[in-house]
């Protein structure tokens, strides 16, 4: 089962795709996608490793290109975040929108084929405003399209809205 998992900054999406992710059966994965790159980052990481260190996680940090990733054996994953993902590939690895997005797509569905189960977290966007620079555009417009793509072909869709999960799809 695929389950994309979508939610605005503190809207209980990470709790939630935890919790789905949690009663799954099998070797469980978490693919972190923060990358560190300050103060910031690396209390925010250090926190979320906290939070996963006794649910019985193997959590893999994997920031870019998710083709690459191989998991060591069968079982369910979680992907937090293609948010994350996004500003990885558009940013660190400067890839196109286009770039981005096949990337992101072809990495996402051969990590499926390695998955029994599959929850993939997102952000919530185009609900912020509408006057960003070049480069936020960029990304915004790359994370929907991936969005949009994944909702299309995952069974299950969650928006979770105030701790609140309201199912979309499935």
């Amino acid at each position: 089962m695929r389950t994309l998992v979508i939610g605005g900054g503190a809207s209980g999406k990470s709790e939630y795709a935890e919790e789905l992710f949690s009663g799954l059966a099998g070797k469980k994965y978490y693919i972190a996608t923060m990358m560190p790159y300050g103060a910031d980052s690396l209390w925010r990481i250090e926190k979320h490793r906290q939070a996963r260190r006794d649910r019985g996680f193997f959590t893999l940090e994997h920031y870019a290109d998710i083709g690459g990733l191989r998991l060591p054996e069968r079982g369910s994953a979680l992907l937090e975040c293609l948010g994350n993902l996004t500003a990885n590939e558009l940013f660190s690895r400067g890839l196109t929108e286009d770039e981005a997005f096949e990337s992101i797509l072809s990495g996402i569905s051969s990590l499926a084929l390695q998955c029994d189960d599959l929850v993939v977290v997102t952000n919530d966007v185009f609900s912020g405003g509408n006057r960003y620079d070049e480069g936020t555009l960029a990304y915004i417009r790359t994370l929907g399209r991936v969005n949009a793509a994944f909702a299309g072909r995952f069974e299950k869709v969650f928006e979770v809205v105030c701790g609140i999960p309201v199912a979309i799809k499935g």
